[in-house]
């Protein structure tokens, strides 16, 4: 049986009710699961760490203090061990996140969060590049349409797109009802690779 951890990864306002507000999975849907892994965590008395992104007093976005850079209320009325600020992508960069999981003799990380393409699968692949074993609950993350000078895509298709990508190499991406019931019975959710993935 895994030694896991939950990482809450930027469940802030910002995402909610900010500027960069999360359309797919649909965010009233993604914080209640959010919730409902925190409960189970808890529940199986799995450490929890909630981590912030922080940005500079007159950051457009995460501004230090802003309402912005608030926890959600689904987060910040819930019991967890450990909160980090960050200011990268990855939740490992410029923080204590390893030294605390190692701490914690964690071996296996539990990733919820915004937004999938950007902090949550930058924890993600940190995360295995530095050792430990990652699960991706898919329907506890999200993100938002995207268009820049290499295009446009709609948040589903990346959010879907980065959870098959993720799932053939770096994690295990499962919904938060398997992971639930997988916990129950101690049983990890099903993994995949990257021989196996270009092979469908």
């Amino acid at each position: 049986m895994a030694n896991r951890a939950l990482v809450v990864v930027d469940v802030q306002n910002e995402y909610v009710t900010g500027t960069m507000p999360i359309t797919f999975p649909n965010v009233t849907e993604s914080l209640a699961n959010v919730g409902r892994a925190m409960d189970a965590s808890a529940a199986h008395q799995l450490p929890i760490a909630v981590i912030q992104h922080r940005g500079s007093a007159s950051s457009p976005i995460f501004a230090a203090d802003s309402d912005g850079y608030q926890l959600c209320d689904v987060v910040a009325t819930r019991p967890f061990d450990l909160r980090l600020d960050k200011e990268y992508p990855s939740s490992f960069t410029g923080t204590v996140l390893e030294d605390w999981l190692r701490e914690n003799d964690v071996d296996t990380i539990v990733v919820v969060g915004f937004m999938t393409q950007l902090c949550v699968e930058s924890t993600i692949r940190d995360a295995v590049h530095r050792g430990f074993d990652a699960e991706l609950l898919a329907d506890a993350a999200g993100t938002l349409d995207l268009a820049n000078q290499s295009g446009r895509r709609s948040a589903c298709d990346i959010h879907e797109t980065v959870c098959v990508v993720l799932q053939s190499e770096f994690a295990a991406v499962t919904t938060t009802d398997a992971w639930i019931a997988d916990m129950q019975v101690g049983r990890s959710p099903a993994r995949s690779n990257i021989v196996e993935s270009s092979r469908p």
